[in-house]
C-alpha cells in the first residue's frame, strides 16, 4: 500500500495578515513546483476585516475614520466568501495543498467543513452545516468561516476557528454576508476559555485523516519565515 502523502504543519504565532497573505503564496509555488510539501500554516492574526471578492462595500458598517480609530486594518484579498474579521484568539489554519491529483474546490470546500465538525467534537462540540452555506456553526450561530482560492492546482487562504475571540468584534461588519444568524466561539459555547494548542492540534490530526495527508511537523525555509515576521517552529 503506497505512503500516505506528507503535509507539514508549520506555526506561526501572530503574524500580521499582509505578511501571511504574502507567505502564502511564496510556499504555494514552492508547492506547485514541488520545492516545498502540502503545508499546513496554523496562525492567528491581529485585528483585521477581510473582504472577500463577492463583499459588498455596505457589510462593513465602520468609517474609516471610525476603523482608524480602533486600529483595525481592512485588507481586500482574492478569496472567495465576503467579510469576515480575524484577530486574536482565532485559529486561523492556511492549507497550502496541491489538489491537481486530489480533486476540485467543492469538495476540497466540504472536506474542510469535515475537518472543523471533527475538531469541535473532539472538544464537545457539536458542529453543524448550514444547507446552501459554508462554514461551522454551533447552536446555531457560526463557529469557523471558510474562504480558499485555488490558483494553477494549489490551495491557499482556508479556515477560521472563533476559540477565544472578542466577537464584538463582528458586530461591526455583516459576516460573511449573512444578516439572520449570529457569531459563536468555542469558548462561548462551552462556557470557559478554550486551549489553542488543543484546537491546532485537533485541526491538524484530523486534516490529515479527511485529505488523506500524513501529517509532521515542519519547518518552512529561514528566508519564508522572515518574510511572514515570525519564526517558524
Amino acid at each position: 500500500m503506497p505512503a500516505s502523502p506528507i503535509c507539514q504543519v508549520v506555526n506561526l504565532g501572530l503574524v500580521e495578515y499582509r505578511r501571511a497573505w504574502d507567505l502564502q503564496l511564496q510556499v504555494a509555488g514552492a508547492v506547485r513546483d514541488g520545492r516545498q510539501p502540502n503545508t499546513l500554516l496554523l496562525l492567528e492574526h491581529p485585528p483585521v476585516y477581510t473582504w472577500g471578492r463577492l463583499s459588498p462595500p455596505e457589510h462593513l458598517l465602520l468609517t474609516p475614520a471610525q476603523l482608524a480609530d480602533r486600529g483595525i486594518a481592512v485588507v481586500e484579498t482574492d478569496r472567495g466568501g465576503q467579510v469576515t474579521f480575524h484577530g486574536p484568539g482565532q485559529l486561523v489554519a492556511y492549507p497550502i495543498v496541491d489538489l491537481r491529483q486530489w480533486g476540485g474546490p467543492v469538495k476540497y470546500v466540504r472536506a474542510l467543513e469535515q475537518v472543523i465538525v471533527r475538531a469541535l467534537a473532539d472538544l464537545g462540540i457539536a458542529g453543524e452545516l448550514m444547507p446552501g452555506l459554508t462554514g461551522v456553526w454551533a447552536g446555531g450561530a457560526k463557529v469557523a468561516a471558510i474562504g480558499v482560492k485555488i490558483a494553477g492546482g494549489v490551495t491557499h487562504h482556508g479556515f477560521a476557528i472563533n476559540v477565544n475571540t472578542d466577537l464584538s468584534y463582528f458586530d461591526h461588519i455583516v459576516p460573511c454576508g449573512i444578516r439572520d444568524r449570529g457569531v459563536t466561539s468555542v469558548a462561548q459555547v462551552l462556557g470557559k476559555a478554550a486551549s489553542m494548542d488543543q484546537m491546532a492540534d485537533r485541526a491538524a490530526c484530523h486534516f490529515g485523516e479527511v485529505m488523506g495527508f500524513g501529517m509532521e511537523v515542519g519547518q518552512l525555509d529561514a528566508s519564508l519565515a522572515a518574510r511572514a515576521g515570525a519564526e517558524a517552529t
